[in-house]
């Protein structure tokens, strides 16, 4: 009988879940585990200085959100950077300004809140403290870990369309460069990766505890050197810096209940699609039919100009989520496409990218967890002699003022991050699932609950199956999807991009529990892996 799971992209990281399960500890035990040793074998992909959100269920059955979004620095404006505009990412994945101030650098940093969120997960819902699960993150980052075929894929990639190069992000500053190059490049796959600064910094915070990190010497290391390269960030943004701690959202889908988290996090679009497309019968269309992508692109475009026209940090935009999920507005959406109508999405230009990572963790209580946390595009900033990298998501706050995602201080951006538990009629948990991959995320959650519930696939078939991601005009295409299929959706009037991938958009990890027994799944476009206890 299998009494606890962990599904991660990450084999490093799924294996430290698995063995504090195995040792008694319980489903956010795990995740934090996993989390933690993630930000040593994936580090430009998320950190300790990062940001994400984290979804829990309780045995007794409640729900809570822990958001731990980076923060802009108190010293941000809303038009610092309204005359520096080149361009709009095509997915809204944000923005290219001059010399790239907002995406590489020490202008591009945000309060980080991913420590300080581990912390309090563990204090509130745990077993174990921070400090106790650290042993496995520290032996990493001091041995080593082999780098892995997505890592080093990642980490020599160049990104299209006018991205910054990801040499540029590891070499620019010669702290980085010590860390990351070698002989000049970086690493590939194989090769054995350390990192002594970051193996020393999570040892004085296991010996200091949290409090080190956003109060005392390691806060005092940071500002310095944050002030002596002209960034934003001040130490007071980070004695500052506050978890928010909410209620879920909720909707539903063919008699199941839909848990996702709020705002400023991409589960209100998760919600929006699935309210629009209950009306529709998807099963009886089959799997990646034309008639179904179809469907779906009008759905995803949908959900996207509405997000981009409404949706930010509720602590700063009045969003009105409850017209967007109500059923008029469901049945307004349905009457568009059945029309055939094809809905535009503005971009101010087209250039696109993404970086994140998941865990998703049950245990025998009841207890789920599904956390997405991430670097956003990482900074390319380490503080010489910490060696963890800063997160850069100043690059996806919207330099226009006077719009739903606009720079204000203390605001947090936009993200698609979507943990999502789907719960059966009766409060149980039948799907738990996330996703890293930019807005591609939401996309991905999207297509891995309609692959369980609409045409009944395990969590591997469903995060496996051939994906497609509609986030501006065109319909972009994995590489699995046939080509006949492509031609019909051509001979519809849609523009497609077909990706040389056959593993694409978004990196889906979901675990699902059945009567017969749980099954993990973990995307095969990454490196991880499911493991059971």
């Amino acid at each position: 009988m299998t009494h606890g799971m962990v599904v991660a992209p990450q084999p490093e990281a799924a294996e430290a879940g698995a063995l504090v399960l195995d040792g008694g500890g319980n489903a956010v035990d795990a995740a934090i585990a996993a989390a933690l040793v993630q930000t040593v074998v994936d580090p430009l992909m998320c950190g300790i200085a990062g940001f994400g959100v984290m979804h829990v269920r309780l045995p007794d059955g409640s729900h809570t959100c822990i958001d731990f979004h980076g923060r802009a620095p108190l010293a941000a404006t809303e038009d610092m950077w309204a005359d520096k505009l080149v361009a709009e990412t095509e997915d809204g994945f944000g923005f290219i300004l001059e010399n790239y101030v907002n995406d590489i650098g020490y202008g591009s940093i945000t309060a980080p809140g991913s420590l300080l969120a581990f912390a309090e997960a563990l204090a509130q819902f745990g077993t174990v403290k921070l400090e106790d699960l650290l042993d496995e993150p520290i032996r990493y980052a001091d041995e080593g870990f082999l780098v892995r075929p997505h890592v080093a894929h990642y980490w020599n990639l160049t990104e299209p369309e006018g991205r910054v190069p990801h040499i540029q992000r590891l070499s620019r500053l010669p702290a980085t460069a010590a860390i990351y190059l070698a002989n000049g490049k970086p690493r590939v796959a194989g090769d054995v990766h350390r990192n002594a600064d970051m193996a020393k910094t999570l040892g004085r915070i296991q010996a200091d505890g949290v409090a080190s990190f956003y109060h005392g010497d390691i806060a005092d290391e940071i500002a310095t050197d944050m002030r002596k390269h002209g960034a934003m960030l001040t130490k007071t943004d980070l004695t500052e810096y506050r978890t928010v701690t909410n209620e879920p959202l909720r909707g539903a889908y063919r008699g199941y209940e839909v848990v996702t988290n709020q705002l400023p996090g991409g589960g209100a679009m998760v919600v929006e699609m699935l309210s629009i497309l209950e009306q529709f019968d998807v099963a009886g269309m089959g799997h990646n039919s034309a008639d179904y992508l179809s469907l779906l692109a009008e759905v995803m475009k949908i959900a996207t100009v509405d997000k981009d026209r409404y949706m930010g940090d509720p602590r700063f935009v009045d969003v009105p989520l409850t017209r967007l999920f109500s059923a008029e507005y469901a049945s307004q959406c349905g009457q568009r496409i059945r029309s055939g109508e094809k809905v535009h999405v503005p971009r101010v230009n087209r250039i696109d990218s993404k970086d994140t990572t998941h865990v998703c963790t049950v245990d025998e209580l009841g207890c789920c967890v599904t956390m997405t946390h991430s670097l956003g595009n990482p900074s390319g900033v380490v503080t010489g002699g910490l060696g963890f990298m800063y997160n850069g998501c100043m690059n996806v706050f919207d330099p226009r003022p006077g719009n739903a995602d606009s720079i204000q201080p203390g605001k947090s951006r936009f993200t698609a991050m979507s943990p999502t538990i789907v719960n059966r009629s009766d409060g149980s948990p039948y799907l738990v699932i996330g996703a890293p991959g930019g807005t591609y995320i939401t996309m991905g959650v999207l297509q891995g609950i309609l692959n369980v519930i609409d045409f009944g696939m395990t969590a591997l078939e469903a995060v496996s199956a051939p994906r497609i991601c509609v986030t501006s005009d065109t319909v972009d295409l994995t590489n699995r999807i046939p080509r006949f299929i492509e031609s019909d959706l051509i001979e519809r009037g849609y523009k497609t991009r077909r990706s040389h991938l056959s593993y694409h958009f978004a990196g889906v990890h979901a675990i699902r529990l059945t009567d017969e027994g749980w099954d993990g799944g973990a995307d095969p476009g990454r490196d991880g892996m499911a493991l059971g206890v």
